[in-house]
C-alpha cells in the first residue's frame, strides 16, 4: 500500500480528529469531576453503618420533633398507623400442614384453637402481652409501627414474667432504639455496631441497651447498659429488632423521613412567617404618614422634652384639623381633607398568600412521598381529586402500606406469636397437637407450625357499589377467595360465614324473607352488574 502525501489529501473535503482521552468519569456524565453544576458535589462513599452512625441521632432527633410539632407529620403518621394496622390486628394461622405431613383437617382444627386462645391473650383488657400492662397487641403493633416511622428500626424485647393471675408469662417490653448503644460510648469495632454485637458472619448475638433513655440525665440507668443475648441457649428469641436494611451489612436503621426533613423545617417556617405577615399587617386598618422629618416636626412642637411630649400636642393638633375639616361628600361617601403634608394610608386585612398555594403543595408533595402516604391523603384536601385520580392514588398508597405490613407490622406480631405459641405448647396448651405431632424443634417445623398471615386495617372504598361488585366478580372467576376479600374489609372471612348463618337461620326460624338484592335485581345478578347497569 503506497503512502498518501498531505498534497495528494489537498484535494479532499476530510476532518481528522485525534482519539478522545480517557475521561475520570467513564461514560457517565453524572460522575464528571469538571462539570460547574457538579464541581462541588463530592459525598462521600461510606459504608451503612457509618452513614447511620454519623447521622443518625440528629435526624431521628429532627423527625420526632416534626411529628410531634407539625400537624401534617402528625397526621401522617396517623394514616400509616391506621392504614397498616387499623383497630384490630388479628392472627390468621395458616400452618404448612404438608411440610409437618399431617392432614388439612388437623390443619383446620389447629388453626381454630390456636387463633382463638392467642387473641384472647393478645387483645385481653388487661394487656398481659405488654410488660408495662398498656397496650393490646393492636396497640403494641402500632406503636412499633410509630417507632419505625420515626427512627426506622423498632425495638422490642421478650420478657418472663412470673405472676399468679397471668395467664402466660410471655410478654413484649418496647424500647425506644435510642438506647441502643455502645457501652460507654465506645467506638464501634468489626465485632460491636453501635450496640448490636456480630458474630463473624455479621449475624447479631447480643443488644447493649440503656437502663435509661439518655435524656433522663437524673436516672442513674442512662449511664449503665444492660447486656441483653439475642437469643436463649435453646433458641428462644430475646431481642426483637425490626429493621429494613437498605444496604447489605446495615445494621441500624434511620427515619424513613430524612430525605424530607429539610422540606419538612422550610413548610414549617413557610408557614410560621407568612401567617405572621397575615397578622402584622392585619394590626391596623391605617395609617397615616407623614413627609416632614422626624426632626422638622419636633422642632416644630417646640422639642426638647422627650418623644411623649412632642408626640401629644402633634396629635392634638392633627385630631383638631382632622374634627373642623369639612372634606368632601360624593355620592354619599366622605372623603376627608387632612393635616397639611399627611396622607391616609388604609391597610388591607391579612392575607396569608403562599399558605395552600401551589408552592406550599409542592413542599407538601415531598413529604407524602418520603411517608409513602398521596398528597390528597396528608393534606386532607381532595378538592380537585377525581374518581380515576383517587383510585390511582388510593393503588400506589395501598402498595407501600401492604409493603410496609409485611416487613414491619407482621413480622413484628409473628415473632410475638412465636413466642407465645413456644409457652403455650410446652405448658401442654394446644389439645390439636397429638403426642405423635412432629416436634417442633426440630428443623423448620416450628416454622411450619407458626405460619400465619394478619388481618390488618380496612382497605377502604372510594365507590362501595364497584368494588363489591368487582370482589364478587373475582370469587365468582375464581381470580379471589372468600378469605382474601373478606380481609381487605378487616374481618375474618369465619367469622362473616358463621354470622350470615346464624343470621340465615333466625331468619327462616321468624319466617321472614329478606332480598339483600337491589332495587329490580335478583340476588344472584349482583356480580354481573356494571357501573353502566348492564347485567352479564
Amino acid at each position: 500500500m503506497t503512502a498518501v502525501t498531505q498534497q495528494e489529501l489537498a484535494g479532499f473535503d476530510l476532518a481528522f480528529e485525534p482519539a478522545p482521552a480517557p475521561q475520570a468519569h467513564g461514560g457517565y456524565e453524572g460522575a464528571r469531576q469538571l462539570e460547574q453544576s457538579l464541581l462541588a458535589w463530592n459525598p462521600a462513599d461510606l459504608a451503612p453503618d457509618v452513614a447511620i452512625g454519623r447521622a443518625k441521632r440528629a435526624a431521628d432527633a429532627r423527625a420526632q420533633d416534626s411529628i410531634r410539632n407539625d400537624a401534617y407529620l402528625a397526621n401522617g403518621a396517623d394514616i400509616l398507623r391506621d392504614s397498616i394496622v387499623g383497630s384490630h390486628f388479628r392472627l390468621n394461622a395458616r400452618p404448612n400442614f404438608k411440610v409437618l405431613g399431617l392432614s388439612e383437617a388437623w390443619a383446620e382444627a389447629f388453626q381454630e384453637e390456636v387463633e382463638s386462645k392467642f387473641n384472647l391473650y393478645a387483645e385481653s383488657p388487661e394487656c398481659w402481652i405488654d410488660a408495662q400492662r398498656r397496650n393490646t397487641l393492636t396497640g403494641l403493633t402500632r406503636l412499633a409501627v410509630a417507632v419505625h416511622l420515626a427512627h426506622g428500626e423498632a425495638l422490642a424485647t421478650a420478657e418472663w414474667i412470673r405472676e399468679a393471675r397471668r395467664p402466660y408469662r410471655t410478654a413484649v417490653q418496647m424500647i425506644s432504639p435510642s438506647r441502643l448503644s455502645n457501652p460507654d460510648g465506645s467506638p464501634d469495632s468489626p465485632r460491636l455496631r453501635q450496640g448490636i454485637e456480630l458474630d463473624r458472619w455479621g449475624a447479631p448475638q447480643a443488644a447493649h441497651i440503656r437502663q435509661a433513655h439518655p435524656s433522663e440525665y437524673w436516672d442513674q440507668g442512662a449511664y449503665t447498659w444492660r447486656r441483653v443475648p439475642w437469643r436463649k441457649p435453646w433458641g428462644r428469641l430475646q431481642v426483637l429488632h425490626i429493621l429494613e436494611q437498605g444496604m447489605p451489612g446495615q445494621n441500624r436503621g434511620i427515619t424513613q423521613m430524612v430525605g424530607a426533613l429539610k422540606e419538612m423545617r422550610m413548610t414549617r417556617k413557610f408557614r410560621d412567617v407568612t401567617l405572621q405577615q397575615a397578622v402584622l399587617a392585619a394590626t391596623y386598618a391605617a395609617s397615616i404618614e407623614s413627609e416632614m422629618p422626624p426632626e422638622a416636626v419636633h422642632a416644630a412642637l417646640g422639642g426638647g422634652t422627650g418623644f411623649r411630649d412632642a408626640l401629644n400636642p402633634w396629635m392634638a393638633a392633627l385630631s383638631e384639623y382632622a374634627a373642623g375639616a369639612k372634606g368632601l361628600n360624593i355620592d354619599g361617601v366622605r372623603i376627608p381633607h387632612l393635616f397639611p403634608g399627611t396622607k391616609l394610608k388604609i391597610n388591607q386585612a391579612g392575607d396569608p398568600k403562599g399558605v395552600g398555594t401551589s408552592f406550599e403543595q409542592s413542599l407538601l408533595r415531598h413529604i407524602a412521598a418520603s411517608l409513602g402516604v398521596s398528597y390528597e391523603q396528608l393534606s386532607k384536601d381532595y378538592s380537585s381529586t377525581n374518581y380515576s385520580s383517587a383510585r390511582a392514588a388510593a393503588a400506589e398508597t395501598e402498595k407501600h402500606m401492604k409493603a410496609r405490613k409485611k416487613m414491619v407490622a407482621d413480622r413484628f406480631a409473628s415473632l410475638i406469636f412465636r413466642l407465645w405459641f413456644e409457652e403455650a405448647i410446652n405448658r401442654g396448651e394446644i389439645k390439636s397437637l397429638s403426642p405423635d405431632a412432629p416436634n417442633p424443634y426440630e428443623g423448620q417445623n416450628m416454622d411450619a407450625y407458626t405460619a400465619c398471615d394478619w388481618i390488618g386495617a380496612h382497605r377502604g372504598q372510594i365507590d362501595e357499589l364497584k368494588e363489591t361488585q368487582a370482589a364478587a366478580l373475582r370469587i365468582k372467576y375464581n381470580l379471589s377467595t372468600h378469605e382474601r376479600e373478606v380481609a381487605r374489609l378487616g374481618e375474618d372471612y369465619r367469622d362473616v360465614l358463621r354470622q350470615r348463618g346464624r343470621e340465615q337461620r333466625l331468619i327462616e326460624a321468624e319466617g321472614l324473607a329478606l332480598d339483600a338484592a337491589t332495587p329490580g335485581k335478583a340476588p344472584n345478578d349482583i356480580a354481573g352488574d356494571t357501573s353502566t347497569g348492564t347485567e352479564e
